[in-house]
């Protein structure tokens, strides 16, 4: 066979060899197929490179948000979040404008929070801000009010104080700014909450007439607004937005039961937006997370954080939702509330249980010490509610 007849027979081979059934075959599978290779890696390198700001914007956004308590705690915290076990957070509700990182404004909203992932619970216990107390590190000022201890002393005080006052580990705090509640509402679409009571409420005088005027619905979801005093109202919405549910947690001076009654609602709030803040969409939200940042600090490390959300959301499964009950008592033509020692055990069982503590004594009867001068104080209030001033205790 000549040269000619060879390269003849050859092509035709490769000819056939590139047709089938269908027709011919395409010569660049093996191109294509590594083009698409390469187009996934660099879709996978983005991806990662996506993740990795992600979470360099998420531990900045978390790592701004920290703020020493400088006290030592009861227990090692950090061990504690490590194993999985129950653990307690102060949080402090203040308004102040922007929140700053120091000592500033009255903290009028306090609850107790327990985390147990075991159970899969939460419990919410409201501490009422009249509570008449010693501030530890500033017993010279008995007598005061429990929400007076974070401008006096610090949120490292407030912990102790309320610590003493239960005989309750504090393990952590969150301060946050109320009026930043409006913002994270509104981030995560909204939150429906049934009012315990139908009422009216305005920002800006803080009862039920003036401009931007709420009115609220008993055992409903249902709301109104109204921009005129009340002249003209809006259509029922169901689904509170940030403004909205600010002044449903605010009013307090037209309830009937006063302070107690604006807790109540406080902690419906706050069961509602944790129901969705936990939400994964919203836990990995960049602008949701640099709104948290810059309404609230904490003493939770980002350590911390990171379990917290891969380990103990679960836990947000089931709230519970209780507060420390007291009787008004007048001193000095201030009003104060004193708690009996039998409420204040209620309480102090309530939590250690949710914590798996074994059942102790409750605390003290005034949180911190009462300085010599304060004890016809202490016992002339402590007689209302039918007890004996301890000095010792």
């Amino acid at each position: 066979m000549d040269e000619n007849n060879y390269s003849r027979s050859s092509r035709r081979k490769e000819e056939e060899a590139n047709f089938d059934e269908k027709g011919p075959r395409r010569p660049h599978r093996r191109r294509r197929t590594r083009w698409l290779g390469w187009t996934l890696l660099i879709l996978l390198v983005a991806a990662i490179g996506v993740s990795a700001f992600f979470f360099a914007e998420f531990k900045s956004s978390v790592e701004s948000m920290q703020h020493s308590a400088k006290i030592t705690k009861a227990r090692d915290v950090n061990q504690l979040v490590k194993e999985g076990k129950p653990f307690s957070v102060l949080v402090l509700g203040t308004d102040v404008g922007e929140l700053n990182r120091d000592r500033d404004g009255l903290t009028d909203s306090m609850m107790i929070l327990t985390v147990n992932p075991t159970k899969q619970e939460v419990t919410m216990t409201s501490i009422p801000r009249d509570i008449m107390v010693s501030i530890v590190g500033a017993e010279e000022t008995f007598p005061q009010k429990m929400n007076a201890a974070y401008p006096i002393e610090g949120v490292g005080a407030t912990m102790q104080t309320v610590q003493n006052y239960l005989n309750v580990p504090i393990d952590f705090y969150v301060l946050v700014n109320m009026k930043g509640l409006e913002s994270l509402v509104d981030q995560v679409g909204g939150v429906s909450v049934d009012s315990p009571l139908d009422f009216q409420y305005s920002q800006e005088t803080a009862h039920a007439e003036g401009p931007n005027l709420y009115r609220f619905h008993k055992g409903s979801s249902r709301y109104e607004h109204s921009d005129d005093n009340g002249k003209t109202w809006s259509k029922s919405k169901t689904v509170m937005d940030g403004d909205a549910a600010l002044a449903f947690s605010r009013m307090r001076y037209d309830d009937p039961d006063g302070d107690y009654g604006r807790q109540l609602r406080q902690r419906l709030v706050l069961k509602a937006l944790m129901k969705k803040a936990v939400n994964l969409k919203n836990l990995t939200n960049p602008k949701f997370i640099k709104t948290v940042s810059k309404n609230a600090q904490t003493d939770i490390s980002f350590d911390n954080v990171l379990k917290l959300i891969t380990t103990y959301r679960v836990a947000t499964k089931n709230q519970v939702s209780d507060n420390l009950q007291g009787q008004l008592d007048m001193y000095g033509g201030i009003s104060y509330q004193m708690v009996p020692k039998t409420e204040k055990q209620r309480i102090t069982d309530k939590i250690r249980n949710q914590l798996a503590l074994e059942p102790k004594d409750t605390g003290t009867q005034f949180g911190g010490q009462v300085p010599s001068y304060g004890a016809r104080i202490a016992s002339d209030n402590l007689a209302l509610i039918g007890e004996q001033y301890l000095p010792n205790e």
